[in-house]
């Protein structure tokens, strides 16, 4: 197998994060058309998330929020999102960058995408011990796995739309993706 120098897996990645920032940015200046609204899904310790110690304290290792009715301020930048969400009725400000999320999902039209972890940094010895044990071995590189586009079907016993609603005096339910994956 032939060593992928141009990194196919990179730039899939980072074209459908750029469809994530469109979304995002259109819903920033003209607000979310019809039904739609979004589960976005991201690692709450990684480099550059900005959350309150309270909530890292809920949410250790990912966290799920809901863009619908019930947030403000939303700001899109090349790199990251900062939006202010309700926690229990305590206001948060939180900043995202794009490098940090797992998972989008619009219920709405069933639409979601599905990020792997970015990889961490490796030093100039590490990435040589990576070339040349890849040399010794097989001539390939290991790569990041590629994002995947999800299409998830309406199931007509439970309408994702009305179940995920927060109830009047309740803040936004948090609630992973996995529940709209096919087991």
């Amino acid at each position: 197998m032939q060593t992928d120098h141009i990194r196919y897996d990179l730039l899939t990645s980072d074209a459908m994060r750029g469809v994530l920032r469109r979304v995002l940015t259109d819903a920033a200046e003209h607000g979310l058309p019809g039904e739609h609204h979004f589960f976005i899904t991201f690692m709450s310790t990684a480099d550059g998330v900005t959350i309150s110690s309270r909530l890292l304290a809920q949410y250790p290792e990912e966290m799920t929020i809901i863009l619908q009715h019930q947030f403000w301020d939303l700001t899109v930048t090349e790199d990251h999102f900062e939006v202010g969400l309700s926690f229990g009725g305590v206001p948060e400000r939180l900043v995202v960058p794009f490098s940090a999320i797992k998972g989008f999902f619009d219920p709405s039209v069933q639409f979601g995408l599905q990020f792997e972890p970015a990889a961490t940094e490796t030093t100039e010895t590490e990435k040589a011990e990576i070339e040349t044990s890849a040399s010794e071995t097989s001539r390939t590189v290991p790569t990041a796995p590629s994002p995947t586009a999800l299409a998830v079907p309406a199931s007509p016993s439970q309408p994702a739309e009305t179940e995920d609603k927060p109830k009047p005096g309740q803040g936004a339910e948090v609630v992973r993706l996995d529940r709209f994956r096919k087991k």
